[in-house]
């Protein structure tokens, strides 16, 4: 994996391919989607929506160790997220039951090896994100920013679940010109790392897949993995 983020600065790992990458058993992960079902509305959605649900939790990875770091905000400069940036966004934490598993430090420490591999042998500070996007409204919206990058150095989508939904499209396009790639992410724990220097990234909204019911929804683990430490509001009062 590492050999194809450096060629074309994005990679899209199956099931498999990410068990492999991390030394974990499938069904380890799959045990996991359960936490996806208690997620809290997401309070800061400025476009008024109701369909995004989740949690965010905060670490650093130093080689084989995982550290959860006190909880934090959630922070974009207003360049990268010109919908949310520039706000601190509190989010529920993550519930301890799930990142306190063995599967969770393999799964975030077998992710920073990749990122090591690729920019460098270091510590690395990651944001955990769980999302919910559901049809409740007729339409989700898994990135109402639309296409971006989000100022860190890689960024991990893992599909969790997709239920009841159609759409959710899945685009990747090189930040400097107009090569690109496009696929729906339909199988659980299928992955996408993206080099967040190199491509900027969207998904596209999801609909009900029966047009008479509205309970579909697209479940995601998005990782952000950043060098020398967390985005914060500091970043901006230095600039």
């Amino acid at each position: 994996m590492p050999d194809t983020l450096q060629a074309q600065g994005h990679a899209a790992l199956s099931p498999q391919g990410l068990t492999s990458l991390v030394g974990s058993d499938l069904d380890e992960l799959l045990s996991l989607r359960t936490a996806w079902s208690d997620l809290p509305p997401d309070g800061f959605l400025r476009d008024g929506g109701r369909y995004r649900r989740r949690r965010h939790s905060c670490f650093i990875v130093d080689g084989n160790v995982l550290r959860a770091v006190p909880h934090r905000a959630h922070w974009q400069p207003v360049e990268y997220n010109a919908l949310h940036g520039g706000l601190e966004r509190w989010f529920e934490p993550m519930d301890h039951n799930m990142t306190g598993q063995a599967v969770w430090t393999r799964l975030l420490t077998g992710l920073g090896l990749a990122c090591s591999q690729t920019k460098g042998e270091q510590p690395w500070y990651v944001e955990a994100h769980q999302f919910r996007i559901d049809t409740t409204d007729g339409i989700g919206r898994p990135t109402p920013e639309g296409a971006h990058r989000d100022g860190v150095d890689f960024v991990v989508v893992a599909l969790v679940d997709r239920a009841g939904v159609k759409g959710g499209e899945t685009r990747v396009f090189d930040a400097r010109g107009p090569a690109g790639v496009r696929f729906t992410m339909s199988e659980p724990w299928s992955t996408l790392v993206l080099d967040d220097e190199r491509v900027i990234h969207e998904t596209t909204p999801i609909q009900p897949a029966d047009s008479g019911v509205a309970g579909g929804h697209r479940d995601t683990l998005v990782l952000t993995f950043r060098a020398g430490g967390f985005q914060g509001p500091e970043m901006a009062s230095s600039a």
